[in-house]
């Protein structure tokens, strides 16, 4: 495959529109593109013919007969090409690789401590990268281009972090990400925000039911929110992907790490947020698992807390509870700011306990305005923690049919 632009493969709108109704529904018989394509049989058999000589689709067989001959099934080529899409976020990042139906084939994690810099962390990526096509005997030129999903804020058109907080490792601040990866790898990369890329996979995860107005929002160590209506991303003037966790929730309340909105909601439902609470709690006298389960108050982390929720610790528990209302709040304001259909969720957070999702779902129904007039999906996703690195290969793959 030549290296040409990735809007470039596919000419003409007709055969982009063609090439992704096949790419979204698996296998789509000829009759029916005749049907939504609005070609004639002879510009439609055309189109096809050029995209299966291109290698980008082909013929997958015969559909039933509806009383004349059996029509010719199609499906993409999964070998014409293959995309690369990685998660890079604070706590873990993670590097896979796919072909172009979305088989996962290979994946690699790193965990984000402080000795990952962006110059370990780049470098190791790459490096990994080369390794997958070479176990799979893959040369580079058969790769579409490496998505970037990566914590905010960012500039897409510069493929650049800004000034993203709370890494664990010092210099995540202006790293030109896409410009070191392309110098590197040799192919194109393409940067978004993590909560977008993991709204592309979910929403791709579901396409046979066309919702119109997704909303996702990830927990973790801080909290990041993406919007989809119309099968399209919402951006706004600028990427601030986190300023969800400012919402205010409480005038008069605690902000995190010396900076933001007093009473924000990320000041109540994060990482962090939970780690100082339990630990002021534990210092006040509190008995609780914890104690035995770290040395000092001071010492409590995530992964204390994890354990000791398991194993239903009540302060814990308490803390848990409290956060999910809190976040229940958070979510009935853009409940009635936004009207969602669906709303997916994730993070950390989300997955820590079961009684979370359910504790902040019921929160925000019921403080859900238009209730039950408005009636909202909530969902955990079906992609779980490969959720961005999954979408950001999706936005290379979408580039095909862009334009």
């Amino acid at each position: 495959m030549s290296r040409v632009r990735i809007e470039q493969l596919i000419n003409g709108r007709k055969a982009k529109d063609i090439y992704e109704h096949i790419r979204k529904h698996g296998v789509v018989s000829k009759i029916d593109l005749l049907d939504r394509s609005g070609l004639t049989g002879s510009t439609l058999t055309r189109t096809l013919e050029e995209l299966t000589a291109q290698g980008l689709i082909a013929e997958a067989g015969f559909g039933e007969s509806t009383g004349g001959r059996r029509p010719i099934l199609y499906t993409i080529n999964s070998d014409y090409a293959y995309v690369f899409g990685l998660d890079i976020s604070r706590m873990h990042s993670k590097l896979m690789l796919f072909d172009l139906q979305m088989n996962r084939l290979e994946s690699k994690r790193w965990i984000m401590n402080e000795r990952m810099t962006p110059q370990k962390l780049l470098g190791e990526i790459a490096a990994e990268a080369e390794d997958m096509l070479a176990r799979r005997h893959l040369d580079r030129s058969r790769v579409l281009g490496l998505g970037i999903g990566a914590v905010g804020p960012l500039d897409r058109t510069t493929g650049a972090l800004l000034d993203p907080l709370h890494f664990p490792a010092p210099g995540w601040n202006q790293v030109a990400l896409t410009d070191y990866m392309e110098e590197r790898l040799g192919f194109p990369c393409m940067l978004d925000n993590g909560a977008n890329a993991a709204l592309i996979a979910e929403s791709w995860s579901v396409r046979e039911r066309d919702y119109r107005h997704l909303l996702y929002v990830h927990v973790g160590v801080g909290i990041r929110s993406a919007m989809m209506t119309g099968g399209q991303l919402v951006y706004g003037a600028v990427d601030m992907e986190g300023s969800l966790g400012q919402m205010i929730i409480q005038t008069d309340g605690p902000r995190l790490w010396g900076q933001g909105n007093f009473g924000a909601l990320e000041s109540y439902v994060s990482i962090h947020a939970l780690e100082q609470q339990a630990q002021a709690r534990l210092k006040q006298g509190r008995e609780s698992l914890l104690l035995r389960l770290a040395p000092e108050p001071e010492s409590v982390q995530f992964s204390h807390l994890q354990q000791a929720l398991q194993e239903n610790d009540p302060l814990t528990v308490e803390l848990f509870t409290q956060a999910a209302t809190y976040f229940g709040i958070g979510l009935a304001n853009l409940l009635n700011i936004l009207h969602p259909e669906k709303v997916i969720l994730g993070g950390a957070l989300i997955s820590s306990h079961t009684g979370f999702f359910h504790t902040a779902t019921r929160t925000a129904i019921q403080r859900a305005y238009y209730y039950p007039k408005y009636q909202v999906v909530f969902s955990l996703g079906s992609l779980g923690e490969d959720a961005l690195a999954t979408g950001a290969a999706l936005m290379v793959i979408n580039r095909m049919t862009a334009g």
